[in-house]
């Protein structure tokens, strides 16, 4: 798994990107608390959620045009400078009057990482090649990723107690300056790719014509919207069935675990085994130990199934992005990465509106039902529609 850590552009690249995550994941539980220790209400601390999520709908693939007609690590340096600005700007809300501040701040942010997330993705192969170091920075970036997110949080929430708001959000904007210039110091540029060619017609035609990115799309969205639909029913299970908020601590952090192991597996796993398969087997997977998971009574069987969910869920998410990555000509990866982007962050949303909503309507279990229903249709769709004989993202060697 530390393979691409012998490339020095990556080394910077991995460091930026990591400090940057661990600024970001430390206000997770932060701004939504200030915000509603300001107001006082639910729904004006929800849109928090709904600030975060509207730039990857309205900009994702516009994102990803910019991406490819301009030099991505100069787009990932402006991104990360724009993100620190816009960060900032928090320390200022400290009354409900200017709360306005925080979600301005939140659009602009998550606007300057709808434009680093595709430059990043498209980089990264120019940077560590399309063969072993490939998979290796992967799934490296995986264990980081649920390193960071097991971590962050609490982290965050106890800084908030100790040192207060102000004192993260200049953590996070330092973040975003230490990736800047770690960035700045790689010698591989990145582009422009495609130059003034580079439009959403080309990249669409792109799309279409690589049956794997076609079947790999709605695959995506389909997982990821039934895993938000779970997710948003975790805690009042937790409640319901498990007996509190301690016991759906240890699912999270069961979660955690498993989406650690997922990432030191997934590189063992990835360039020998066909990605057809690995993927069918990972989503098929995660919904047996999701069905497991919301049918215990106890953490004894919920916190294996957690492991489970959180195993074979990084894997999931690792293979599609490694296989696009390969298949995918560089000079419209980031259009592509961007359409991506763009139907996760939809999927997201619709999930963790659609879960809570059947719960209400039906039942908790109706809810957990369609969702792992809906998980094994889209790994058994996935492996039969597959188009093998076009095919070419065979296991590296």
């Amino acid at each position: 798994m530390l393979e691409a850590l012998k490339i020095r552009d990556f080394r910077l690249w991995w460091t930026g990107r990591t400090v940057s995550l661990l600024g970001s994941w430390l206000l997770v539980i932060a701004i939504p608390a200030h915000v509603y220790a300001l107001t006082g209400s639910v729904l004006a601390t929800g849109l928090t959620l709904v600030a975060e999520h509207l730039p990857p709908l309205l900009l994702g693939p516009v994102a990803g045009v910019l991406t490819d007609r301009w030099d991505r690590r100069r787009v990932m340096i402006v991104a990360d400078l724009f993100r620190a600005a816009a960060v900032g700007l928090m320390v200022f809300a400290t009354a409900e009057h200017s709360l306005w501040l925080v979600y301005a701040a939140l659009v602009a942010e998550s606007t300057g990482a709808v434009l680093f997330r595709p430059a990043a993705q498209a980089h990264l192969p120019v940077v560590v090649g399309k063969g072993s170091g490939l998979s290796s920075a992967n799934s490296l970036n995986a264990f980081v990723d649920g390193t960071v997110r097991l971590v962050a949080p609490p982290l965050g929430a106890a800084i908030l107690t100790i040192a207060g708001f102000s004192a993260l959000i200049w953590i996070d904007v330092a973040s975003y300056l230490v990736s800047a210039a770690a960035i700045a110091l790689m010698t591989r540029r990145g582009g422009p790719v495609a130059g003034e060619r580079a439009g959403l017609a080309g990249g669409w035609r792109v799309l279409r014509g690589l049956p794997v990115a076609v079947v790999l799309l709605p695959l995506t969205a389909v997982f990821l919207a039934a895993n938000a639909s779970l997710s948003a029913l975790l805690v009042p299970f937790g409640i319901e069935r498990l007996g509190g908020g301690e016991q759906i601590g240890f699912v999270v952090s069961a979660l955690g675990v498993g989406f650690l192991l997922g990432a030191v597996l997934v590189r063992r796993l990835v360039d020998r085994v066909s990605p057809r398969l690995l993927l069918a087997a990972t989503q098929s997977a995660v919904a047996v130990a999701f069905f497991a998971l919301f049918s215990s009574t106890s953490v004894v069987v919920a916190v294996p199934a957690g492991v489970a969910i959180g195993l074979f869920g990084s894997m999931t998410l690792v293979v599609p992005q490694t296989v696009l990555q390969r298949e995918v000509p560089n000079e419209a990866l980031g259009r592509i990465s961007a359409v991506f982007l763009s139907a996760e962050a939809l999927a997201t949303l619709a999930g963790a509106l659609a879960g809570p909503l059947l719960a209400q309507a039906f039942s908790l279990d109706a809810a957990v039902v369609v969702a792992c229903v809906v998980t094994a249709g889209g790994a058994v769709t996935g492996l039969v529609v597959w188009d093998r004989g076009r095919m070419s993202a065979c296991p590296a060697s």
